[in-house]
């Protein structure tokens, strides 16, 4: 068991600052993942075309990250969190007009740009919570920051449920506008379109009353080194350092992993509504609302259990669970797939802090230039749902046009994805274990 403190004393306010980001950018992870859904209905589009909500917001993160990498290097931490905490507002801000023209492309960009603010924030306040204190509790203290994350998502969850899903005048699911007259139809869109930008308006100022108090309150990180080592000499170090550039790849396979299974957990929970009667229909939300729950949870166990056990290790054994709940999900119908899948959320709860813990492990400034790969690899939230949105669409626009081995409809089998995902971790996992005991 580690005696060392997991956040020294005079790092206290710094940390819960820095904590408070993690919860904000929770907010728009998981408020903006049901948006796939609600535009494919209101807007009356294709999963793929509606799937790109998540290419724009998740490609934010790849078209940032190493500016953002550069620019906190040149600088500070703290100005880095300025930064993205204006982008963040603007990102945000810009969800009006986008409503107001009724715009789906200005929402997208709107989406791109707030993600600009993301990447920043995550760029920098990942690797400022390792060197807040000792390295040998870098990867605890790392997730017990980011276990505040999947509050934040919980409140986007409910957020989006109570003042998008259940305002809107479209019926998710139904695609009832496609009979009106183009009058009332439009009249439905503009209304249903001003529902969804209102959370991300008021989102807007919240960031800016954040911004305002990180400029108002003196955060010093002790810097790791004296002497910055040159970008070259940094890229050649991070580029032979397995644990680094193995753990990237893992990293853009778990995000993948992680935005998929959230993001079409919607349209899983739509297709078992197609066999049930009218007055029994499941809640999809709640589904989600729970799959975030049990990913609190398991976070938090977690954070604790890794004071005990390898972080490889235990990343390793709940990789194994992840692609056991993706099996069932795939193979097995209704509710118990459902169930399946929402296990899922239990077993990706460590796996974004502990492998950029692995990752960083033992590197002092680099850890500025490392962080961007590891955010850049949050590109896999933009890259795989489109890929996923194809396989459902393989047959048409429906959820089950067409069935794999006679049984699997496309919707489940689409879940091959994730579950190739989670193997990719598992792999990356067990690898970085074996080296720890070279």
């Amino acid at each position: 068991m580690n005696s060392v403190p997991v956040i020294p004393k005079s790092l206290t306010l710094a940390f819960i600052l820095t904590t408070s980001l993690f919860f904000l950018w929770g907010f728009p992870n998981d408020l903006t993942n049901p948006m796939v859904e609600v535009f494919k209905n209101v807007l009356d589009i294709s999963n793929v075309k509606a799937s790109y909500v998540q290419l724009a917001f998740y490609g934010g993160y790849g078209t940032m990250a190493i500016p953002a990498a550069l620019y906190i290097r040149k600088y500070s931490y703290k100005s880095g969190i300025v930064l993205g905490l204006f982008l963040f507002a603007i990102g945000s801000f810009m969800m009006f007009p986008a409503a107001q023209l009724i715009s789906y492309d200005l929402f997208l960009i709107s989406f791109y740009v707030l993600t600009f603010g993301l990447a920043f924030l995550e760029t920098t306040a990942n690797p400022m919570i390792l060197a807040m204190g000792d390295p040998s509790t870098a990867t605890q203290r790392l997730n017990l920051a980011q276990a505040f994350n999947p509050i934040g998502a919980l409140a986007g969850q409910v957020v989006a449920r109570v003042f998008v899903v259940d305002r809107l005048e479209t019926e998710i699911g139904a695609g009832a506008t496609t009979a009106m007259d183009m009058v009332d139809k439009q009249a439905i869109i503009a209304h249903d379109l001003n529902v969804v930008s209102a959370p991300y308006l008021i989102l807007g100022g919240v960031v800016l009353v954040v911004l305002v108090t990180f400029l108002m309150t003196d955060i010093k990180i002790k810097k790791s080194t004296d002497v910055s080592l040159d970008l070259k000499t940094t890229m050649n170090y991070l580029f032979n350092n397995k644990n680094y550039y193995e753990g990237v790849i893992a990293q853009f396979f778990y995000v993948a992993c992680q935005i998929m299974v959230w993001t079409f957990i919607y349209q899983y929970v739509t297709a078992i509504n197609a066999d049930r009667p009218a007055d029994d229909q499941l809640n999809a939300m709640a589904y989600v609302v729970a799959s975030t729950v049990c990913f609190l949870l398991a976070r938090w166990v977690c954070t604790f259990m890794i004071r005990y056990i390898s972080s490889s290790k235990l990343m390793y054994y709940f990789a194994l669970l992840g692609i056991l709940f993706l099996i069932g999900a795939i193979v097995i119908d209704g509710m118990v797939g459902l169930y399946c899948l929402v296990g899922v959320s239990f077993a990706m709860s460590l796996m974004f802090p502990t492998i950029y813990g692995i990752a960083l492990s033992g590197m002092g400034d680099e850890a500025k230039i490392g962080s961007a790969g590891l955010i850049l690899a949050i590109v896999g939230g933009a890259l795989m749902p489109p890929l996923q949105a194809r396989i459902i669409d393989l047959g048409g626009t429906g959820l089950n046009d067409i069935s794999y081995f006679g049984f699997i409809p496309e919707i489940r089998f689409s879940f091959v994805l994730p579950l190739l995902c989670m193997l990719v971790v598992a792999i990356y996992a067990k690898r970085s274990e074996n080296r720890k005991a070279l």
